[in-house]
């Protein structure tokens, strides 16, 4: 068969017929590598099934031979949308050591404990390694098998012979394809291997979890053709040296993308974090600068602290920093306190995180960001046993948000007794809860009169 050489950026995946120092597409320097392949012809064996199908109305087609069943975990299973499909390939990623091996790990060992079969494949370590891990998570089980192996075709004949109801491949980029002359890991092999996978997942109904690497921006590495091919991209978040990690569904065909699962790490690996608001939760409330807000992520209501530090610098321009909070946003609300308020914040340094690095970016953290920064301004504290929650507008009105029932709710579950929320939303509320002061604000001045009790206004 003849060979064809071409250059493909390890980056992006676009190719090209000679090198190049810059990828025209992405922009990157010197990430196109030289590769060979095979031009072969059209073989039915890239079909997704074996079988012959003719089309037929879409309310015939029978779904009773595609049950969910769980995973064990029930964070993991509302991610999912309520479980496992057969069939259906799933990309997990995350920062090394951040427990995508022993999430999957566990998980086969509750699929394998009821009687369905598990084969995990791994191309990273040996199987001593994985056993070794096994016992520590308390993951053996009879119907659990395991192969460390990087050859594709090896893998296929694994799975034919076992016959498994779940594959797990750790890590995509370790595998290979041996027709293909580039590395593994690189964008042809990753891609051709990808697509081999989705086949044998779909025609042999295997529900496949392919673990992927990630870059050091936090990107998902290889091209990004392997995020299109799977039914679903699942990603960690949160740091290492943390407790707790957070799962994000950022692609789910079978379910909602808003879903999110929360995990603690232990000695005897991720354990599910039912009550999520109590972690989040600071020891010590009502300190300078500190706002908790009442978030929902899918259909979870959850309490989350917001850090603000505000200090005053010599140098220009001064920082906006934060590395769980849009800085777009942070710039945005600064400019608002300094023209509706007249606040001479706009000079100062700005710092703002959350409790454990999570991430969140919904229009009701807006009003409650924007009183940590005019709290850390003015070095006053806030309103005891406080929530707030509401979306800022440029003009400084206080703007109804959604699923204001559940915050109120989950704050009330939580002991807080002073809620501050947008007036739209406060009419919405047909009943206020017993012993709970509901303080609905129309402005960005009202909610800080009422936020910061003692303090005068900034502009008089």
């Amino acid at each position: 068969m003849a060979k064809k050489k071409k250059f493909v950026c390890q980056e992006c995946g676009a190719e090209s017929v000679k090198w190049l120092g810059k990828c025209p597409t992405c922009g990157k320097w010197n990430t196109l590598v030289e590769e060979f392949v095979e031009e072969v012809e059209v073989n039915p064996k890239h079909a997704l099934t074996t079988a012959y199908e003719t089309p037929r109305r879409i309310a015939e087609v029978d779904l009773t031979e595609l049950p969910r069943f769980s995973t064990g975990s029930g964070e993991l299973d509302r991610v999912l949308g309520g479980g496992l499909i057969p069939g259906a390939i799933i990309l997990i990623a995350g920062d090394p050591g951040v427990g995508k091996s022993s999430l999957t790990l566990k998980i086969c060992a509750y699929i394998a404990k009821n009687n369905r079969r598990v084969l995990y494949v791994t191309g990273e370590e040996s199987s001593r390694q994985i056993r070794m891990r096994a016992e520590r998570l308390n993951a053996l089980a009879d119907e659990l098998f395991i192969c460390a192996e990087n050859n594709l075709e090896r893998i296929n004949q694994h799975v034919e012979k076992v016959k498994p109801e779940l594959l797990i491949v750790d890590s995509i980029q370790t595998i290979y394809k041996s027709d293909i002359e580039s590395a593994p890991g690189s964008v042809s092999q990753v891609r051709e291997c990808s697509a081999a996978l989705m086949r044998l997942s779909k025609s042999h109904a295997v529900t496949t979890f392919i673990i992927g690497h990630v870059t050091k921006d936090g990107n998902l590495a290889g091209p990004r053709v392997l995020e299109h091919i799977v039914d679903t991209v699942l990603f960690f978040e949160g740091e290492r040296s943390a407790d707790f990690r957070v799962l994000r569904a950022i692609k789910n065909r079978f379910g909602a993308t808003s879903e999110i699962g929360l995990f603690e790490m232990r000695d005897s690996g991720l354990v599910d974090v039912p009550d999520a608001s109590k972690l989040f939760l600071p020891d010590k409330a009502d300190d300078i600068g500190s706002v908790i807000v009442p978030t929902v992520e899918g259909t979870r209501p959850l309490l989350v602290e917001i850090q603000a530090l505000v200090a005053p610098t010599p140098f220009m321009p001064p920082r906006r920093t934060s590395d769980s909070v849009d800085v777009k946003k942070i710039q945005l609300l600064l400019a608002v306190l300094e023209k509706r308020l007249h606040l001479a914040i706009g000079s100062c340094d700005v710092y703002m995180k959350t409790a454990g690095g999570i991430k969140i970016d919904e229009p009701a953290t807006d009003l409650p960001m924007t009183v940590a920064l005019a709290s850390s301004f003015a070095n006053r504290k806030l309103l005891p046993q406080c929530v707030i929650f509401g979306e800022v507008g440029l003009s400084g009105e206080i703007r109804a948000v959604s699923k204001a029932r559940q915050r109120v709710d989950e704050s009330v579950r939580m002991g807080f007794t002073n809620i501050i929320l947008p007036k739209k939303n406060f009419a919405e509320i047909s009943k206020s809860p017993p012993n709970v002061n509901l303080l609905p604000v129309e402005n960005l001045r009202d909610a800080l009169k009422i936020s910061m009790p003692r303090v005068k206004e900034a502009s008089e």
